[in-house]
């Protein structure tokens, strides 16, 4: 039974190194720092929604960070992890936190790919 116990925790911790090894991040900032343009608002393979970022070293997707969206002056979109979008009045929601919330980013904005680093969360890079 112990040495059951050894043996799991030695492959547990070896697989952990292996995936820490090989995971690669890059912040939104940083590489607009590098001149990637942020192309329109795409879906990824999980479903959220994001960005793909090009450049000369290749191209990243970053999810978005934000939940809900201005549509006009009266509707916004509550956005789901799965990236799909619900209407909510807009009017509604203002009274329930006490006026309007300037800091929510507008969806056609965040469609066309001007983004906010704010409303941007992990990159990954793109894979082939």
């Amino acid at each position: 039974m112990i040495r059951h116990r050894f043996y799991f925790s030695a492959l547990l911790a070896s697989f952990c190194l292996l995936a820490a090894g090989t995971a690669s991040a890059e912040s939104y900032k940083g590489l607009l720092k590098k001149g990637y343009a942020v192309g329109a608002m795409s879906q990824g393979k999980s479903g959220s929604l994001g960005w793909v970022l090009s450049g000369k070293d290749g191209k990243w997707f970053c999810k978005g960070k934000f939940s809900l969206a201005v549509v006009d002056y009266k509707t916004l979109v509550s956005v789901l992890a799965s990236g799909k979008m619900i209407k909510v009045d807009r009017a509604v929601f203002e009274d329930s936190i006490g006026g309007p919330d300037p800091s929510l980013p507008n969806l056609a904005d965040l469609k066309a790919g001007r983004v906010e680093p704010r409303h941007v969360g992990s990159c990954t890079p793109l894979r082939g």
